[in-house]
């Protein structure tokens, strides 16, 4: 997967299906060379050539051609490096100093030519995926503090193209990851969060093409940056036609101070080429996450049951032992508590920080509705949010300075709380101590881990350099919380959540288990999200709930099954006040959960192909194939039924050639030349808000 030509100093990196190259060049600096369709090391060796002619003195480097394009000499692009030493000097000068070459994983080892710091870009690769991994390491040789004024996890060049379309998810909080596909403007588009997480207004990966590609046709290369905190993706587009993208933690007007002797490791900025469309962009993705991202990625998601929409902060023992009941009777399997459980929380006032049992709604302590729980069949999980804590709490009376702050300056509030300090060791393990015990004296099965607002005042008083170290520690100990709190209870599994969609990304992929996707469940508006959530992020990861109508944010009213249809895109739960579901809203739901449950292996684990996006009028298909293309399932919906509008078929895809597959609810048998080159009408009830799912299985010997 790694190969090297010494006399050229050309790398090729190779992945099934494509290929990666550099070089050294014969000033010490490594210099982009290829990335696309696969090369033999002889054909990559060809395109080192000759150095490139001089230029007019006005245009220096065009930015696009480094690995790592650094500060200073006659760069004048965005600098994925750039550094300030002690004598106030900022240029970066490359010196190669060698390489080691390790299980997939290729280290190219560098230094300033005049201060003792050295860069390592590292690159991993592996044998069932073209994502390649890349990371930059940073490290202080010296005797003297150097500020990292900006450290890029990895820079990525494209190349030179007629045109050039930019892909990106947008949003706000319960409007989260709208899909936006515009042509890439010349000089320079910044995406970014400077919240303090991922944030819901934007996510940290990028989609290019040529402007040609469909979702099932042309070459997408894309990225995805594995970090959870404030970070930034700069995309440049340069006059003479080229264009490349740079990514790393955190945001402009912040900087990284290295000590003598520390190094600073950027978070993985992994991307990957391929042919066949956005499509099968989105299912390299959705296969690289679950093989090599998630901690169980081979396991199925739960149907799950949340309490929140169905009793706010009005939580008791006995409550949620009636919902509980009801839920176990629908088919769920993960009964989650949510806000109101703990301390004086009555409201978002009053009581986080204080984590335990409040002893009026839950006198015997958690303990008896866990067993209740257990004993219906179901594991139970609980809302938790351990970075905040309201004024009015004890935690902050004891110690109000462990929030983010500058001293003498007002706190800002946002949903009257204040974020704590992770980047603080102390409140790590405070995090940590309680966690643990909350899991291991309950027999916890699952934790919603939320956080429900962005920084603010972001100091870290009495410590040097406080609010510039302050971003990276936090991220860094968080995710050493969970890693130790999943250390001590292996069967514990965790969702990513931060008010919705707030802090999804690869990098909190890595530590949980799924990620709540939107706070606004109605069904509607969540096609659209899910929509874009998909782009990069398989559904197995995607919590989607069914929740009442008319739906707390829209009062809008759609049926209970095209809501559950919806859901069933991703990992489904409900979220509903079951005490007030009829009895033949019992039946149905109870029906349609066991719908799901027979063909959710295929929705979490299968191929997904986007056969008709959402739109006003039209049918929304999606489509989840089994690996061997034995069974497939389609989920198709119909917002609005306009008289006279066309009709117009779904083609499907990936079938197996030649095969006939049988609807399992109907008995027709289909020939999957028809299905996918004619196509299959669904068969949609009349009227708004239609919606179906088709599950076919091949017929034996087809």
């Amino acid at each position: 997967m790694i190969s090297f030509a010494p006399d050229t100093g050309v790398w090729l990196l190779t992945t099934p299906r494509t290929s990666y190259a550099l070089r050294v060049d014969a000033s010490g600096a490594p210099c982009h060379l290829a990335w696309g369709p696969r090369l033999t090391l002889a054909e990559a060796e060809e395109l080192a050539g000759p150095p490139p002619a001089e230029v007019s003195s006005f245009e220096g480097r065009p930015g696009v051609d480094e690995e790592l394009p650094v500060d200073g000499g006659t760069r004048y692009g965005p600098p994925s490096l750039q550094v300030r030493f002690a004598d106030g000097s900022r240029a970066f000068e490359w010196q190669h100093t060698g390489h080691r070459v390790h299980d997939g994983e290729l280290a190219l080892e560098f230094r300033d030519r005049r201060h003792p710091l050295h860069v390592t870009l590292h690159y991993r690769v592996r044998p069932d995926t073209d994502v390649i991994e890349r990371w930059t390491v940073v490290r202080n040789a010296g005797d003297e503090q150097v500020t990292l004024l900006r450290a890029d996890s990895a820079a990525w060049s494209l190349p030179a193209l007629g045109d050039y379309r930019l892909s990106h998810v947008t949003g706000q909080w319960s409007a989260e990851s709208r899909l936006r596909r515009e042509p890439l403007p010349h000089g320079e588009t910044v995406l970014t969060s400077r919240r303090g997480i991922t944030s819901h207004h934007a996510n940290p990966w990028v989609m290019l093409d040529a402007g040609e590609a469909t979702e099932d046709h042309g070459r997408v290369w894309s990225a995805a940056l594995a970090w959870s905190g404030s970070w930034r993706v700069t995309v440049q587009r340069t006059p003479d036609g080229r264009a490349g993208f740079t990514g790393g933690a955190g945001h402009d007007g912040t900087s990284v101070p290295l000590a003598p002797g520390e190094e600073f490791t950027a978070p993985p900025f992994a991307a990957l080429c391929t042919d066949g469309g956005f499509g099968a962009a989105s299912r390299a993705w959705h296969a690289y996450t679950l093989a090599h991202v998630l901690p169980h990625g081979d396991e199925t998601a739960p149907v799950l049951y949340n309490s929140w929409e169905a009793t706010g902060f009005d939580v008791d023992e006995v409550g949620q032992k009636a919902l509980a009941e009801r839920a176990a009777e629908l088919g769920v399997e993960l009964y989650v508590v949510d806000d109101g459980w703990f301390g004086r929380r009555r409201s978002d006032r009053a009581g986080l920080g204080d984590w335990t049992p409040a002893p009026d709604r839950f006198p015997d302590g958690l303990g008896p509705l866990v067993r209740a729980v257990h004993d219906l069949g179901m594991g139970f999980g609980l809302w938790v949010e351990p970075e905040m804590v309201n004024p009015d709490s004890d935690l902050y009376r004891n110690h109000p300075d462990w929030v983010l702050h500058f001293p003498g300056r007002h706190r800002s509030e946002l949903r009257n709380q204040l974020v704590l300090n992770f980047a603080r060791q102390d409140v790590a393990d405070w995090a940590h101590d309680w966690l643990t015990r909350l899991v291991g004296d309950h027999g916890i099965d699952f934790l919603k881990w939320d956080m429900n607002r962005a920084f603010s005042e972001a100091g870290w008083p009495g410590r040097p350099d406080g609010a510039d170290r302050l971003g990276p520690a936090y991220v860094r100990n968080l995710y050493a919380v969970v890693a130790r709190l999943r250390a001590d209870h292996p069967g514990l599994r965790i969702e990513s959540c931060s008010g919705g969609g707030g802090r999804v990304d690869l990098g909190i992929l890595s530590r949980t288990d799924q990620a709540w996707a939107s706070d606004n469940t109605d069904a509607a508006d969540r096609m659209w999200i899910q929509h874009g959530y998909g782009q990069v992020y398989p559904a197995r990861t995607m919590g989607a709930w069914v929740t009442d109508v008319p739906n707390q944010l829209t009062g809008r009213t759609v049926p209970l099954r095209f809501r559950f249809h919806v859901a069933m895109a991703g990992a489904l739960g409900v979220g509903g006040d079951l005490t007030r579901w009829s009895e033949d809203e019992l039946r149905e739901g109870a029906a349609l959960v066991a719908e799901y449950k027979r063909v959710r292996h295929l929705v979490q684990h299968g191929r997904m192909d986007r056969l008709s996006p959402p739109t006003e009028e039209g049918v929304c298909a999606v489509q989840y194939t089994a690996p061997d293309a034995s069974e497939t399932v389609l989920l198709a919906s119909r917002r609005t039924a306009g008289h006279g509008a066309p009709r117009r078929p779904v083609r499907l895809r990936g079938l197996a050639h030649g095969a006939r597959y049988r609807d399992t609810a109907t008995d027709t048998v289909h020939h999957a030349t028809v299905l996918t080159e004619y196509g299959l009408q669904p068969d949609l009830p009349r009227g708004d808000w239609s919606s179906a799912l088709i599950h076919l299985v091949r017929e034996p010997g087809a």
